[in-house]
């Protein structure tokens, strides 16, 4: 192995780790990103306790995993650590996956990410994801700060970042070979008999080839991005390259889902989250999620409406059955067992700001419909 400028000459070997037991659902299996939204009048910890109810609700429906996502720095999103989050949510579950969707590595340092998911592996051996993106995950002055560490800020280095983190968090731990001679061993928790499995996130081409080039499982950001899918899942599986861990491809779907008992109320639902993502896309102050009170209250001009129906086009929203039944199509449309929803519901004035009941009601009459 040839030695990287300034990075680490890492070996490992590869432990699998246990296999999960517990509630399934029919095809295709039901997952969850959260971003931790945070709505007028709700402060940080009141966001934060309604996505743990949520996750502790989807434990028990039987979801197969729950990531967090890492955004900075935006007045509607709470879900600044995924690794904090992860570790809150993992102490409220017994058997659903928890983990990131994504990491954005280039914000910090892969020793730092490895040891962070090493320790939440401890946590909960066998529940753990790490999902890891190269995107900033907010404006250029965060990034700016975020970034301060130095060399490993560096994005064209991000292939060797996911290597190292592969080949820390391994059971075995991995050795650093120095070019005047000698080695040293590293592990990025003392004595670990499990690692988290690591994804590639992605909404390019980019990260569907390194996954495939890594052998590592790979998931397209379509509840963000909605175009490129097809060539990237392509690309992915084309090209794929079989690895230990991972033998085969190994991808699921991520989409934008509301469901309510009625289409009316599952549309009304979707509707802040539709206004957020237009102020977001036509650059206007970012501001809490309004409630739907408040986004029916206030039009928006001709621009915001067009890209909210470009977007409410791919979005999947309507009653529990009508949803179910588009994701069960959109699943056998791109051979997958596996789809994780956004659920972008949002509240009515007057819901307790501790809790999200339209996100918990999507996630019930998923899980039923899909049962």
């Amino acid at each position: 192995m040839a030695q990287r400028p300034g990075g680490l000459l890492l070996t490992m070997s590869i432990a699998s780790g246990p296999t999960l037991s517990g509630p399934t659902l029919s095809g295709p299996a039901l997952s969850v990103l959260d971003l931790v939204p945070v709505r007028t009048g709700q402060t940080s910890a009141q966001a934060v306790a309604a996505s743990l109810d949520l996750v502790a609700r989807a434990d028990v429906l039987g979801l197969r995993r729950y990531w967090f996502a890492e955004h900075h720095n935006m007045p509607a999103v709470a879900s600044t650590t995924p690794p904090v989050l992860a570790a809150a949510a993992a102490a409220r579950t017994s058997r659903i996956r928890v983990g990131s969707g994504g990491v954005m590595l280039p914000n910090h340092s892969p020793l730092v990410v490895a040891e962070q998911f090493a320790a939440l592996e401890a946590l909960a051996p066998g529940r753990i994801d790490l999902g890891i993106g190269r995107a900033p995950g907010s404006d250029p002055v965060i990034t700016q700060l975020l970034r301060m560490s130095g060399t490993t800020s560096d994005v064209e280095r991000f292939p060797d970042h996911v290597r190292d983190i592969a080949r820390l968090v391994d059971p075995e731990g991995a050795t650093v070979q120095f070019t005047s001679g000698g080695t040293y061993d590293i592990h990025a928790t003392p004595a670990a008999t499990t690692a988290p499995e690591i994804w590639l996130l992605g909404s390019s081409d980019y990260s569907a080839q390194l996954a495939a080039a890594q052998g590592l499982p790979y998931v397209f950001a379509n509840h963000f991005s909605g175009t490129g899918l097809e060539r990237a899942l392509a690309l992915y599986r084309d090209q794929y390259r079989p690895s230990p861990r991972h033998p085969e491809p190994r991808t699921f779907l991520t989409a934008n889902a509301v469901a309510a008992p009625a289409r009316d109320e599952a549309e009304a639902r979707a509707l802040p989250q539709l206004r957020s993502m237009a102020r977001l896309r036509t650059n206007k102050p970012l501001q809490p999620l309004e409630t739907v009170e408040q986004a029916q209250a206030a039009p928006m001009d001709a621009m915001a409406d067009s890209i909210m129906q470009s977007m409410r086009a791919k979005w999947f929203v309507g009653t529990g059955d009508e949803v179910a039944a588009s994701l069960r199509d959109f699943a056998a449309t791109w051979g997958v067992d596996e789809v994780m929803i956004s659920p972008i519901a949002g509240a009515y004035e007057g819901e307790p700001m501790d809790a999200s009941p339209g996100r918990v009601q999507t996630l019930e009459l998923l899980a039923g419909a899909l049962g």
